[in-house]
């Protein structure tokens, strides 16, 4: 596994503990030693034991010898990063162009390449150009991931569908041993084209973030109408044809996925002058739900917020992750301090390095200390922590407010105990 990022390490963990043997490579020297010592670079629920587990058993090692890596292996997957471009929408395959290059260098014997690093259409097809000097020792392999950021070992081990993009047979029959003891337990094992399965990646993502998209932006017209949002994700969700997830109004989408892989898509699109304007619309939306939701705060706490004292619960872009790829609370955080406002903040997570050097902005270790004596709690990630909290009794302030991003709370009990509560696509109940 080439990368120890989230998809390279959960996928080689994931892979040793079915009983293969894993070399994750990666030229990070810290995070290398880290993980020879059991110390995992990312938050995932269960992913450490998994880790000591498969390492004990000498199924799993960690290196930064690439050349040793590539050498001894039989299938090597490309998992490095694949972000947008500065300045740009287009994908930077830079990383995965370079690691090609040290596969080239390093192999002497035949190997099957698998892409699965997020790629656009056509991507494989640069790769073998690359390969092309020893074009009989390589078999270039798409096969995406669907790993969900806290739910990602589950997703390995139970996937919705195994997708493998190939343009030669044989690859196929390889790849189908390498997961059988997931196809044998019951998982959809998928087959089509290689440039087919590069769209599969971004088209799942792409219509996911339109879900969220959709759902935001009708919890606006429900706030205004009076009705409530939830009614219309269940009624809506209990059609088989639409199914209820991706159907919760809140945030901003966010994460090391959607934002990237919606540009991606249409810079694609834009390659071979195909207009997609529906997923133009979904990035549009989402960048501006942000400046939306951060304006709501000045008609909870009024147009001046100077030394107002504002609690954040979570801040990471969803629960049980440490990911704050894109999250809402970097730029509602940072704008709220500008303009004056006192700032704590906890996340299950940690401190984030995101917020140090930001004036008037403070990491607290419990739900107590960061909310007590507040004007206003703003709950911006649905950990489990926090979905029963009894705030009259941890915030000590008869004024304060409760702004519920994700709608945790019932508006109608946070009533009847007196509690100032604003949440999403939710008739004003105060």
């Amino acid at each position: 596994m080439i990368g120890t990022g989230y998809v390279g390490l959960v996928s080689g963990v994931c892979f040793a503990d079915i009983g293969n043997q894993v070399i994750c490579v990666d030229k990070d020297k810290n995070k290398i030693d880290n993980l020879n010592s059991g110390i995992s670079p990312i938050y995932e629920p269960g992913l450490d034991e998994l880790i000591k587990k498969n390492f004990v058993a000498k199924r799993l090692s960690f290196t930064t010898d690439i050349n040793r890596a590539i050498s001894t292996s039989d299938i090597i997957f490309i998992c490095v990063g694949t972000p947008t471009r500065k300045g740009s929408i287009q994908v930077d395959l830079s990383f995965v162009y370079k690691c090609t290059k040290e596969i080239l260098k390093y192999s002497k014997r035949k190997k099957i390449i698998v892409t699965k690093s997020t790629v656009p259409v056509g991507t494989g097809d640069e790769i073998e150009k690359i390969l092309k000097k020893k074009k009989k020792l390589f078999t270039v392999i798409s096969n995406p991931e669907f790993l969900r950021e806290g739910e990602a070992i589950r997703d390995f081990r139970y996937p919705d569908r195994i997708v493998i993009g190939s343009n030669e047979q044989k690859a196929f029959n390889i790849m189908r041993k390498l997961y059988a003891p997931l196809i044998n337990k019951g998982s959809k094992f998928f087959t089509v084209t290689r440039r087919g399965s590069e769209l599969i990646k971004y088209a799942s993502n792409a219509f996911l973030a339109t879900k969220i998209t959709f759902i935001n932006e009708l919890a606006n017209l429900c706030e205004k109408c009076g009705v409530n949002i939830e009614d219309i994700s269940l009624g809506m969700g209990s059609d088989s044809r639409i199914g209820g997830r991706f159907l919760r109004a809140g945030p901003a989408y966010g994460g090391s996925c959607f934002p990237k892989d919606t540009k991606g898509l249409v810079s694609v699109a834009d390659k071979y002058k195909i207009n997609l304007s529906v997923i133009k619309s979904v990035i549009k939306s989402n960048q501006e739900r942000v400046s939306l939701l951060t304006q709501r705060i000045h008609k909870i706490l009024g147009s001046n917020i100077r030394n107002k004292k504002i609690s954040f619960l979570g801040v990471t872009f969803k629960p049980n992750t440490d990911d704050m790829r894109d999250s809402t609370s970097l730029k509602m955080i940072p704008y709220l301090c500008k303009k004056g406002a006192k700032v704590n903040y906890y996340d299950p997570s940690g401190e984030k390095k995101e917020f140090r050097k930001i004036k008037n902005c403070n990491y607290k270790n419990n739900i107590k200390s960061n909310c007590y004596g507040t004007d206003l709690v703003v709950l911006l990630t649905e950990w489990d922590e926090f979905k029963s909290i009894d705030f009259k009794r941890i915030v000590k302030n008869n004024k304060f407010k409760v702004y519920d991003l994700r709608n945790l709370y019932s508006a109608e009990d946070m009533k009847r105990n007196k509690v100032k509560y604003y949440s999403v696509g939710r008739p004003n109940t105060n």
